[in-house]
């Protein structure tokens, strides 16, 4: 009996049979101005011109995502699409869109004005008045017999209205919901604002998670040395990271409020020089190797490359320590080259799979190249190679 009664109780179903006699207004109109025309097929003709328009398909589908779809008004993806059309096939989807309604409009309309008008022909049997149609005379000897049947024409017509509305969903979402374009368009907009999204969850990871490890890595040396003049070093260092990383931050936020930010919003190899300073004054003792022009380098393999470097050397500090670290970069034959090795001691940690290295291996096949990442002869080894033809 639930599963029955629910349907009459939505809010969905009325506004649905409001959206099923609207197009009654026009009809009665039509009728009222053409009194002498054959009016029936009048209003399906007149549909075809109407449909063909762009802009009604635009009309329809935010009446129908208003009325027949109201749940899914604000979602990104709703299954009726409330755009004019594009091509001549949704034109055409259009037409036969408004034929349905109208044949759904004449049903409904016409249920509507009967089955109410016998209800309330079965009510004022029931108290004494003289039926208007024929039909009903023959129940003049059982009056109460018409105040019990009274109820069942409105319940027939709102079961009639639920199944109508039903129909006139599927064939909305059918003829007006998106087309192919749309629907590919509605994925490249979800998945560029995916990769954006995690594009800056990258930059927030690799920035900070720096920041922070060689903020812990000083802290700790320092309470343990038990060096004045070291220990005001380390706080040095410390307060150089995180006005690096307040900076970082900053570029990232500044991202956000900009739709269009500069291409130096990021930093870039050219400014590798502050990562490898960074990592000195946490004790790392450094081998660096970099051949080839660096700001020749295209800008998103730069800062690509930057934000590799970064984390392979948070790494580093979060995991091994305060160990030698070897750093080769090189640009040649069209390609960046970029690895950073240290030594796999024994006390040390090798780094888990997370979310650091799996973001270096992501930020290397967006660029179509590849990276790898573990041990080797005796080494935590991370290896990117970048291509630079493909970026110009």
């Amino acid at each position: 009996m639930r599963h029955f009664l629910g349907p009459l109780a939505a809010p969905v179903t009325y506004s649905r049979w409001l959206h099923l006699l609207i197009p009654s207004a026009v009809v009665s109109l039509w009728m009222f101005i053409a009194i002498d025309t054959p009016w029936v097929p009048m209003p399906f003709v007149f549909a075809v011109p109407v449909g063909l328009l762009p802009a009604m398909r635009l009309a329809e589908g935010i009446q129908a995502q208003l009325l027949l779809t109201p749940g899914e008004r604000g979602r990104p993806d709703p299954t009726i699409s409330a755009a004019p059309a594009g091509t001549w096939g949704d034109r055409w989807r259009t037409v036969a869109w408004l034929e349905v309604r109208l044949l759904l409009t004449a049903a409904v309309g016409f249920a509507t004005v009967w089955l109410s008008t016998t209800t309330f022909d079965l009510i004022s049997v029931s108290v004494g008045a003289t039926p208007s149609v024929d039909w009903l005379t023959d129940f003049l000897e059982v009056r109460w017999l018409c105040g019990l049947l009274a109820p069942l024409p409105v319940l027939i017509l709102l079961g009639w209205v639920v199944l109508c509305g039903e129909v006139a969903t599927a064939a909305a979402r059918g003829l007006l919901g998106p087309s192919p374009t749309e629907r590919l368009t509605a994925l490249e907009e979800r998945t560029e604002q995916l990769l954006e999204r995690n594009r800056i969850a990258r930059e927030l990871h690799d920035s900070i998670g720096h920041a922070l490890t060689v903020a812990v890595v000083q802290a700790g040396a320092a309470r343990t040395a038990g060096n004045p003049e070291f220990t005001a070093r380390a706080l040095a260092a410390i307060e150089e990271t995180g006005r690096q990383a307040l900076d970082d931050l900053e570029r990232v936020l500044r991202v956000l409020r900009e739709s269009n930010p500069p291409a130096g919003a990021y930093p870039t190899l050219v400014e590798a020089d502050r990562l490898l300073d960074s990592a000195r004054g946490s004790g790392v003792k450094m081998d660096v190797e970099m051949t080839g022009p660096l700001d020749l380098v295209p800008g998103p393999v730069s800062r690509e490359g930057y934000r590799i470097l970064q984390e392979s050397l948070t790494n580093v500090l979060r995991h091994a320590g305060a160990v030698p670290v070897r750093v080769r970069i090189a640009v040649a034959k069209e390609r960046l080259e970029l690895e950073v090795a240290n030594p796999l001691a024994a006390s040390a940690r090798a780094p888990s799979s997370g979310s650091g290295l799996r973001g270096i291996r992501e930020r290397a096949a967006l660029l179509g190249g590849q990276a790898r990442t573990g041990p080797h002869e005796g080494e935590w080894i991370v290896h990117a190679s970048l291509p630079l033809d493909r970026i110009r």
